[in-house]
């Protein structure tokens, strides 16, 4: 029986194994080996770690891990959650199973692209959501933003004074008169057709809309859907939020006891949405193992 298992070892789950082990719990943690962030190259925007490779930090994270013998690593993802607190069983991958008094759900996100040919070869390499984690690397070069128009104005507020020349492409439908005008009064360029594909090398990503194709330094996607990427709320009967994450409070638990959620599949109330960033979902873990350790007493 661990005091905490934890699913999921993407940086809020890594961090929560971390301050649990430091304080001698037993703890396990389960790597899937799926990860969101895992086709993208370089971190950005996370303190002392600037440019460093996902899988190179989650790396360094495990090699420090192993130093604490209270914190077991499987590899292998989970299928399964039930019980409650004091008594859970999780159900592993490989047909097994483990029990533990207290559930951290650190599985993150998954995002469901608009259906463009060669934009999902492109994402996280030249094909991205935020600004925060990947404007600075376009500063002073052209970029394409696709997607609803609401969204697309978001980002040119935040990317309109980092980047070159914007345009920005419809996804399914063109945009109406009064989309088009409220983006060119953003300063952007409009185009009237929707996006039908897109492909890339190192140098440039080419959008092709109709007769014309348009050669840029990087797209921003504006219509990414994001789902949680496991059952397990589900499972649990846990309490949502309409962002789709899970509710928690300040300490990460969630409305069933025992079980505590991290990272950019949860938030609290107060927030319209999960905070999608390394620094953020590695504190909420951290913040989740606290909670465990007070709870358990």
């Amino acid at each position: 029986m661990y005091d905490a298992i934890v699913i999921g070892a993407g940086p809020a789950g890594l961090q929560a194994a971390l301050t649990l082990g430091r304080m001698h719990r037993p703890t396990l943690l389960l790597d899937s080996g799926e990860y969101r962030n895992g086709t993208v190259l370089h971190m950005h925007n996370v303190v002392a770690e600037d440019g460093t490779p996902p899988a190179e930090f989650r790396a360094t994270a495990r090699e420090q891990l192993a130093e604490y013998r209270d914190v077991e690593i499987r590899d292998v993802g989970a299928v399964g959650v039930d019980g409650a607190e004091g008594a859970f069983t999780v159900r592993l991958g490989d047909d097994s199973s483990a029990e533990g008094r207290r559930i951290v759900l650190a599985t993150g996100v998954a995002d469901d692209l608009p259906e463009i040919p060669g934009l999902q070869e492109l994402w996280g390499t030249k094909a991205f959501s935020c600004p925060f984690c990947d404007g600075h690397e376009h500063a002073g070069k052209p970029i394409g933003i696709l997607g609803a128009a609401a969204r697309a104005e978001h980002l040119i507020g935040l990317l309109g004074r980092i980047v070159g020349e914007i345009t920005v492409f419809p996804v399914g439908e063109p945009y109406t008169d009064d989309d088009r005008r409220m983006l060119e009064e953003r300063g952007a360029r409009v185009s009237l057709t929707p996006v039908e594909a897109v492909e890339g090398d190192a140098a440039e990503v080419r959008i092709t809309a109709g007769d014309a194709t348009t050669s840029v330094a990087g797209i921003f996607v504006a219509s990414v859907e994001v789902r949680q990427r496991a059952p397990f709320a589900e499972q649990l009967g846990l309490r949502m939020l309409p962002s789709g994450a899970i509710e928690i409070d300040d300490f990460g638990a969630t409305s069933a006891r025992g079980v505590f959620a991290a990272g950019d599949l949860a938030h609290r109330a107060a927030l319209p949405g999960p905070m999608a960033a390394v620094v953020q979902a590695a504190a909420a873990g951290q913040l989740a193992a606290i909670g465990i350790i007070r709870s358990l007493g």
